[in-house]
């Protein structure tokens, strides 16, 4: 879609209030509403909360401090999306993250700076073996994710399905065609191998592997050795910022600056984007979508309905059961929903003074600050999790970007993002994440401050999203931040099931465009670019 789509057939004004209903002003939504819009459709977008974004949201947490609330760093954003809603145009900047990571050990630390040459000389502190192969080992990871990246916008094809299907299995399988032996090879073991398997092959550094390892569990509620965790090490590397391949960086004036983009476009191409307004249920006619009734009873027309929601709500609540067969029933009941997620912002009136660094600095902490100091530590995390309802010591990853972006905080002061894990969805013994989150709050103070003398003294004030914090208000059943877990058997021609991965829906009209579809969560606006090719495709076939 790197062209503007040719006129597709509008529906007569006189039959339908609007040519396209959004559910949901996610930033999927919002891209999905604003290619439509592009192409010359009158659409209407439907936010159940009284702001946009989803989870690409800015609040004022504490006075004077604002933060982004619960997604936090841009690597996936796409750079088609970025180019062609023209998203610099309408207010967003990226600010590239200048420093590596930081992985916090016992009375020590280990950096791995951006400089390839930097980052082998701190490893070999630990492992001269691990500073020989860390540089092939990060190749050809992005290797074969710059191969996959390219599969990201294209169309599953659903199982079993006609000749459409078999031709998007062509044409995405020729784009696999560009692997050699070796990246065949990796490509096999990241899809088939778990996590722990895959790092242990490659090093035999604890520190190492601990700070990787984090990166192959976030968002997914896992145990470093379960089988085919591996892959998310591939997920998290199909990103780019500023045209660098892999890197992250932040939105200035956080995260809602995403969908502010977006909606800012949308809006000048007649997107009317409505807040404070649910939607009940969606209107059918033999088979057919007509339009949606909101909670307050209100009925909105529409030959095109797109949802930007979890994919269990929008089929198993929303729409009419009828239209769906009991394989379908069966299937989508045990989509597995649950990313162990704890999600957390901070007031501090300055920088913390971590104690096993030789400094604490803008330069210094303006990367990520992990503690997540081996693979085992983070199988505690989760075995305690499983059995207790969150971990004893969690693993924690620390933004700070008010290292960079001086908007979010009064001056000298600092906010920073904590991404926590792993805590379970469901706790026992009957007990509720709003009983407990303030204790589990102070138990991750708790476990930075044993990294920072100062860090409690500093401490103004915190906003704690829980799992069951983050369900409510996002409708991320499960608290999953992907709308379902980025396992191999959710994924491509089997998200969010079989026979419907293509985008569209049982009712005819009826379309997914939020992260439940290909190509799966995090901020990269894929899913709604995706959904809206298909629409129109369709609109134009008829």
């Amino acid at each position: 879609m790197t062209r503007r789509p040719g006129p597709v057939k509008r529906s007569s004004s006189s039959m339908s209030d609007y040519d396209a209903i959004i559910i949901g002003a996610g930033h999927n939504g919002l891209t999905c509403a604003a290619y439509l819009a592009r192409a010359g459709l009158n659409v209407k977008v439907l936010e159940q909360r009284g702001v946009i974004g989803g989870a690409t949201v800015t609040e004022e947490f504490h006075p004077g401090f604002r933060n982004s609330v619960y997604s936090y760093g841009i690597s996936l954003l796409s750079p088609d999306v970025i180019r062609e809603l023209e998203l610099h145009k309408h207010g967003l900047e990226i600010l590239e993250r200048p420093a590596g990571t930081i992985s916090l050990l016992d009375n020590d630390y280990l950096l791995l700076p951006r400089d390839s040459q930097a980052a082998k000389q701190q490893i070999a502190r630990f492992s001269k073996h691990d500073a020989e192969l860390i540089d092939e080992f990060e190749q050809r990871i992005s290797d074969v994710a710059l191969l996959l990246r390219k599969t990201v916008n294209i169309t599953p094809p659903n199982i079993g399905g006609g000749w459409k299907d078999l031709l998007q299995a062509l044409k995405m399988g020729n784009h696999l065609r560009g692997f050699d032996a070796t990246q065949q090879a990796t490509f096999a073991e990241l899809m088939s191998k778990s996590l722990g398997d895959y790092l242990d092959m490659w090093f035999e550094g604890e520190a190492l592997k601990g700070v990787l390892g984090l990166e192959g569990v976030i968002g997914n509620f896992a145990e470093p050795y379960q089988a085919n965790t591996a892959y998310v090490l591939l997920h998290h590397a199909f990103g780019e910022v500023n045209g660098r391949n892999g890197a992250w960086g932040i939105a200035r004036g956080g995260m809602g600056a995403v969908s502010g983009a977006i909606a800012s476009y949308a809006r000048s191409h007649g997107v009317d984007i409505e807040t404070d307004c649910a939607v009940e249920k969606i209107l059918t006619e033999s088979g057919r979508v007509s339009g949606v009734v909101t909670k307050n009873g209100n009925k909105l027309s529409a030959p095109v309905v797109a949802g930007n929601i979890h994919p269990q709500t929008l089929l198993l609540k929303m729409l009419d059961p009828a239209l769906l067969s009991s394989d379908q029933k069966r299937r989508l009941n045990s989509y597995r929903s649950h990313s162990a997620t704890f999600r957390m912002n901070v007031a501090l009136s300055e920088l913390p003074v971590f104690d096993s660094l030789p400094e604490s600095s803008n330069a210094v902490l303006s990367g990520a600050i992990e503690i997540c100091p081996s693979l085992t530590y983070i199988k505690n995390a989760f075995n305690d999790a499983n059995s207790h309802g969150w971990a004893k010591q969690p693993v924690i990853s620390m933004w700070i970007p008010t290292t960079q972006d001086d908007t979010l905080a009064p001056s000298g002061c600092h906010v920073a993002s904590l991404f926590c894990q792993h805590f379970h969805k469901d706790l026992p013994q009957g007990q509720s994440w709003d009983e407990v989150k303030e204790e589990v709050a102070d138990l991750i103070i708790d476990t930075i401050a044993k990294q920072s003398s100062n860090f409690k003294s500093i401490l103004l004030g915190r906003q704690i999203k829980s799992p069951l914090d983050i369900e409510r208000d996002l409708g991320m059943l499960g608290g999953d931040i992907f709308h379902g877990a980025l396992h191999l058997d959710q994924l491509a021609s089997l998200r969010p099931i079989t026979g419907l991965a293509d985008y569209r829906m049982p009712a005819k009209g009826l379309y997914l465009c939020g992260s439940g579809s290909h190509p799966g969560g995090g901020v990269s606006a894929i899913p709604g670019r995706n959904a809206s090719r298909e629409i129109l495709s369709d609109l134009k076939r008829k």
